[in-house]
């Protein structure tokens, strides 16, 4: 594809933003791309709102994969796009546009110009939530075309495009989600005594939530309690019976991740024996650390040093959640971030990642996957 043609998928993408596992505008339109392609080498299965594409090697010894993700976030946009969101109250605003847009001229490549080794190109959905890595993982297509090796990227607003930046190891963390629920006895404002609020219990939750990682985590490693959302009441001058808390957990060791979990539950007792009340915590969805092969990334690593079009950066482990993590964990690979060179960050209303991140990414990774042809 040439630069043109990857604009445009890129922004027709970028209009049609749907949440996990209801990305069927975008399995259509993706297969709608993949079907112009010549079909001589390619194996296509639909998986639940995703796609695997399987592209026969012409000697075939190994299978080489890359996943792509696929699902948008319940986010109003906010950018100075003529072509922004067509759907409301959903944006693209992690970059899985760009990301779908890499694959497809990636694949496009490869439809025309047989490679040595198979290739298996994953349309995942449903990174966002609840996750749509680990089920794509158990499934009998994953099985049936089994890569030896899996590579994936994330566009990085901070760096410059024709940034590369991976490290061997650990890359992102250990993630959780977490909801907790809290339920006392609701009332008139005007008779606090003869009620339980939890909207108080919430306030006192939330201030205590934020000395786990000050006060229970070493020093020395690193974990983050952030709580992003507060619900409760009905109205002002009613007492409130329940309150929701949504938030998230990071940490860089699943070890620390059950000591704050545990943390977390004790608090939580308290709150209820202080308070009167009941709680309920759901986890939510947990993705495990993306932990990048040693060898693999080195190699890898070592042919980006040798690119002219690129700037390789050793960077260090993030606190991102990742669900290509459980990929890594089932299969050796490698996870690199791609400057996109926007002031504005992921998840932010406002991001617009430059699209020369595309060129240098299709070309890269075309490069890589034909390097032993």
């Amino acid at each position: 594809m040439n630069k043109e043609q990857l604009v445009k998928i890129r922004r027709e993408l970028h209009q049609i933003p749907e949440p996990g596992f209801e990305e069927f505008k975008t399995q259509q339109y993706v297969k709608e791309k993949i079907a112009g392609m010549p079909q001589d080498f390619l194996t296509i299965e639909e998986w639940k709102t995703g796609l695997f594409v399987f592209v026969k090697g012409y000697e075939g010894h190994k299978t080489l994969g890359y996943r792509t993700d696929m699902d948008g976030l319940p986010i109003e946009e906010k950018t100075s796009y003529s072509f922004r969101s067509q759907h409301k109250g959903m944006m693209h605003a992690c970059g899985h546009d760009l990301h779908m847009t890499i694959a497809l001229g990636i694949l496009k490549y490869f439809a025309h110009n047989q490679p040595k080794d198979n290739l298996l190109f994953l349309f995942q959905p449903a990174e966002e939530g609840p996750g749509g890595a680990k089920p794509m993982l158990a499934s009998d297509a994953f099985q049936r075309f089994k890569p030896d090796e899996i590579y994936a990227l994330h566009i990085a607003p901070e760096y410059p495009a024709g940034t590369i930046a991976t490290k061997p190891g650990l890359l992102f963390a250990n993630t959780s989600e977490l909801f907790i629920d809290l339920k006392g006895k609701g009332g008139h404002a005007a008779r606090p005594h003869t009620a339980n609020d939890m909207v108080v219990a919430a306030s006192h939750l939330v201030t205590q939530l934020q000395t786990i990682v000050s006060r229970n985590v070493d020093p020395l490693d690193s974990a983050v309690v952030t709580i992003g959302k507060i619900s409760g009441g009905t109205k002002q001058n009613i007492i409130a019976e329940t309150a929701r808390l949504e938030g998230t957990i990071r940490t860089l060791s699943i070890d620390s991740m059950e000591k704050v979990k545990q943390r977390i539950r004790s608090l939580i007792g308290g709150i209820e024996s202080g308070f009167d009340c009941e709680a309920f915590i759901d986890w939510g969805a947990n993705y495990c650390q993306v932990y990048n092969n040693e060898e693999l990334t080195q190699s890898f690593m070592d042919f980006s040093r040798e690119q002219r079009e690129v700037e390789l950066v050793e960077c260090s482990e993030a606190m991102t959640g990742e669900d290509f993590g459980y990929f890594l964990e089932d299969t050796p690979g490698v996870m690199f971030w791609l400057g996109a060179d926007t002031p504005y960050g992921l998840h932010d209303a406002r991001i617009e990642p430059s699209e020369a991140a595309i060129f240098t990414a299709v070309s890269h990774m075309i490069a890589f996957f034909s390097k032993n042809q």
